[in-house]
């Protein structure tokens, strides 16, 4: 049996795999489309990350496909009602990467609620900017408001509490009843009470018509207007030109953007150049660490699914 990966996977998980599979691993593939097709026409399992579109002109050169592993928890990029219909199992790295996530937002919470790391070459050229930099807050004491309450926002609850925030959450999914809430000592909440009362909101919903543009003018402009926007679930959960125009006019403290309704953003982007901005590059669920975890389940659950099917 036949697995060609797409995108950059853990070594180790890919040699495991290669003792027991015929494995294709070329890191660059997913820029390669014609060359992926042609791999795809005999692979029993692809492995993706994000950038690989497992689309209908995908399937249509995969006759053999019976396993997807996505290397990640979104499943955007993939046709999985598609998928379904051929029988093609859909496996995405649950939870793998969840501490990753919830650590880039409590760490872009703190460094832009602070508001001092951007002044290195100001102090390297010998200036001295004690005054200006001397308002910064502190995240002890604030409100942390979750958006989408599964593994990440709840791990990202928890990082939060050990800072000494107060968190509460809104999940269409999860009842104010639910125990979850009382177990983990989060406060549930409507939507727009989470907007109205955090100092830091952070989103972990997947991308759908329901969530697309989320968070718009309308919906920031009932915000604390210093407070702290994170975005790492899809870049067309926020609309990015509100984010821009807000963080320009003084109405919003902050963001940390690590996902953009357009991956690589496009030339003249709003947000370029905004003040109390900071903008990544898809990673915040990729460190060393998690690599290796979200790498290691799949290459399982990948190898479980080829063999329960042989």
């Amino acid at each position: 049996m036949r697995i060609v990966i797409t995108e950059f996977m853990a070594e180790a998980a890919v040699a495991s795999l290669a003792e027991r599979f015929d494995v294709v691993y070329d890191n660059a593939l997913v820029d390669r489309p014609d060359d992926l097709q042609v791999e795809a026409g005999d692979a029993d399992a692809l492995i993706v990350r994000n950038r690989t579109s497992v689309d209908a002109a995908l399937l249509a050169c995969a006759p053999r496909l019976r396993v997807v592993g996505r290397l990640g928890v979104g499943l955007d990029n993939i046709d999985v009602d598609a998928c379904a219909g051929r029988g093609i199992a859909v496996i995405p790295a649950t939870g793998a990467n969840a501490l990753a996530v919830a650590e880039y937002a409590i760490a872009t919470a703190l460094l832009l609620l602070r508001g001092v790391y951007h002044s290195t070459a100001e102090v390297a050229a010998g200036h001295w900017p004690r005054s200006a930099l001397s308002h910064g807050r502190e995240i002890a004491g604030k409100t942390l408001g979750i958006v989408g309450y599964g593994g990440i926002g709840r791990e990202s609850a928890r990082l939060g509490r050990a800072l000494g925030m107060h968190v509460i959450g809104f999940d269409p999914q999860v009842p104010a009843t639910a125990p979850l809430w009382t177990q983990d000592g989060t406060a549930p909440r409507t939507f727009a009470e989470v907007l109205a009362e955090a100092d830091v909101v952070t989103l972990h919903v997947p991308l759908s018509p329901a969530t697309r543009n989320l968070l718009d003018a309308a919906r920031i402009a009932t915000m604390k207007p210093d407070a702290i926007l994170i975005n790492t679930a899809r870049g067309g959960v926020v609309d990015e030109t509100a984010v821009a125009a807000a963080l320009r006019a003084g109405t919003l403290g902050g963001a940390a953007l690590d996902v953009f309704d357009h991956e690589p953003l496009r030339a003249g982007s709003p947000l370029a150049g905004c003040p109390r901005l900071i903008l990544t590059p898809h990673v915040a669920g990729v460190s060393r660490e998690s690599n290796d975890r979200v790498s290691s389940l799949i290459a399982e659950k990948v190898a479980a699914a080829l063999t329960a099917r042989s």
